[in-house]
Parts: structure tokens; C-alpha cells; sequence
């Protein structure tokens, strides 16, 4: 008996001149982007700079997906849309396994390494604003943050400006015939949405009758799931930075764990959530009367 595997005759061994696997993923590149900047080098900032370029490419890949689901909406589209919202849940899913590791790093470790970073910051992430704006939670005054940046700013002012993929939804549901109420469709996009009565009561309606509205069920539930990753992954953010630094201000001088913690209040589709209070609900109307 041997341990060891004999390599087939039919497998590629002379790559000269020929796309390869490290030349196709640019791996060359890729690996030599690690740049620690403490002196001496610490062991652990090798592990902080890969948990946070890692991250980047999952983001880079979520908003290619967003915007594509957007876009597919906006052609009414709805089932190939709702294709690239799974792609994005699984993402997420990834992103949130991975503070995991980040949380291996001990306040002490990080301790001995956060100095040097300076005023550099995750806040300062234009593909996380990027994809908030992708979902809807605009924010002009964040743009300014990132006014160095020209590239970065002119496709965060193109999204800031663009319908997000909540709103393209409202509007594929009104061309569907749903009443959405106007003001929702004609709405300034550049503004964070905001909790329309009116639109809960269709939703209401919808999952109500979800056999009659089967796809815009599904596609509300889709959404959903979007959202709930989303605020995990901000839960495990704010955890993971408690857990390394406690209460200390943030690098790039927002209050740390305070402004994490105020952002598990914003939500990019209020009224799936609204409608859950309707669904059920008995309204008492007056002695021996319900409605």
C-alpha cells in the first residue's frame, strides 16, 4: 500500500505560454497586496489586513450582483432578479461565518498593532456604503467621506442618484397592477426610504392571499432574508469590535461600538416588517363587535 497519488498522464505539467490558474486570478497580484505597517511587524496584523480584503471582494461581488438585480427588475424580471438576491444571501453568509476569525484577535494582540493604523477605518469602505445605497439606505453626507477618492465618489453619487433595488421592486409591482401609492413610485431616491402606511396594507393583502401573489410573496420573503443577513452581519460587526476594543473610540473617529449599535435601527424594507404586526391582528371595534 502507498500514500501517495500518482498524477494522471493526461494532466497539464508544461504550462509555459498557456493561461494558468496563478495568471488567470492575477494571484500575483493578488498575494503580494498585504502591506502590514507596524514596526516591528506584528504577527497578527497579517490575519487583521486579509479579514478586511476578503471582505472587500465578497462586497465587490455583492454589489455586482444588486446592481444586476436592480437592473432586472427595472425589466421586469422578477425571477432572474430574485436568482441574484440568493447569490447575495449566500454571500452574506460567508461575511458573517468570517468574524469568526477576526474574533480571534485578543484585545491585547490588537493592541499592540491598532496605532499604526491611524485615522484608517472600515467606516471609510465605499463598496459597504456603495452596497447600502444599492439597498436604499442613502445617505448624502456620507459622500463627502469619500471626496479624496474621485472614482470612488462619482459611484457612490451614480447610486445615490439611482433608484435601489427596493424601489425598483415597488415599481415592478405598480406596472404589475399592485396599488402602490404614487408618491411611493415619484419619491426623491436619493433619500433613505421611509415607512409608507399605505404600502403596508399591500403587502398586507399580499400575504394574505400568497397563493394568488405567489411570486411577490416569495420575492417579499427574498427580501427578508436580505435584510436579516444584513443586520447579522452588522450584530456580529459590533460584537466582534466590543470584544476587541470595548468601548474605545473608533480609527477613523465615530464613537466604536455606540454608532455600530445605532445602526441595527436602520432598515431597508420597512414595511415587510410592518406587515408581520397586520398579519393575524384582531382590531377590537366595540362591545361584541371585532373588525
Amino acid at each position: 500500500m502507498t500514500n501517495t497519488r500518482e498524477i494522471e498522464s493526461s494532466v497539464h505539467t508544461d504550462l509555459r505560454d498557456t493561461m494558468t490558474y496563478g495568471s488567470y486570478l492575477d494571484l500575483d497580484t493578488l498575494l503580494s497586496a498585504q502591506h502590514p505597517v507596524s514596526d516591528p511587524v506584528h504577527h497578527d496584523e497579517l490575519l487583521f489586513i486579509i479579514q478586511h480584503q476578503t471582505s472587500e471582494l465578497w462586497l465587490k461581488l455583492m454589489l455586482h450582483e444588486l446592481r444586476s438585480a436592480a437592473s432586472l427588475l427595472a425589466e421586469d424580471e422578477m425571477r432572474m432578479s430574485l436568482k441574484r438576491i440568493a447569490r447575495v444571501k449566500h454571500i452574506q453568509r460567508s461575511m458573517v461565518e468570517q468574524w469568526s476569525v477576526l474574533a480571534t484577535l485578543t484585545p491585547t494582540e490588537y493592541a499592540q498593532f491598532r496605532g499604526f493604523l491611524g485615522k484608517a477605518s472600515g467606516f471609510q469602505s465605499w463598496q459597504y456604503r456603495a452596497v447600502e445605497f444599492a439597498l436604499g439606505n442613502k445617505h448624502a453626507g456620507m459622500l463627502k467621506v469619500h471626496e479624496q477618492d474621485p472614482r470612488a465618489h462619482a459611484l457612490l453619487t451614480e447610486l445615490l442618484e439611482t433608484p435601489s433595488v427596493y424601489d425598483e421592486f415597488l415599481r415592478c409591482l405598480a406596472r404589475r397592477g399592485y396599488p402602490i401609492p404614487e408618491d411611493v413610485i415619484t419619491r426623491d431616491v436619493t433619500k433613505a426610504h421611509v415607512s409608507h402606511p399605505g404600502l403596508v396594507q399591500v403587502f398586507v393583502e399580499i400575504y394574505a392571499h400568497a397563493e394568488e401573489h405567489w411570486d411577490v410573496y416569495e420575492a417579499c420573503e427574498e427580501l427578508v432574508d436580505l435584510e436579516d443577513n444584513f443586520q447579522l452581519w452588522r450584530f456580529r460587526h459590533l460584537k466582534t469590535v466590543q470584544r476587541t476594543i470595548g468601548m474605545k473610540t473608533g480609527t477613523g473617529g465615530s464613537s466604536g461600538v455606540g454608532f455600530l449599535q445605532k445602526a441595527l435601527e436602520l432598515t431597508f424594507f420597512p414595511e415587510l416588517f410592518a406587515v408581520r404586526t397586520e398579519i393575524g391582528a384582531v382590531e377590537v371595534a366595540g362591545p361584541g363587535q371585532t373588525r
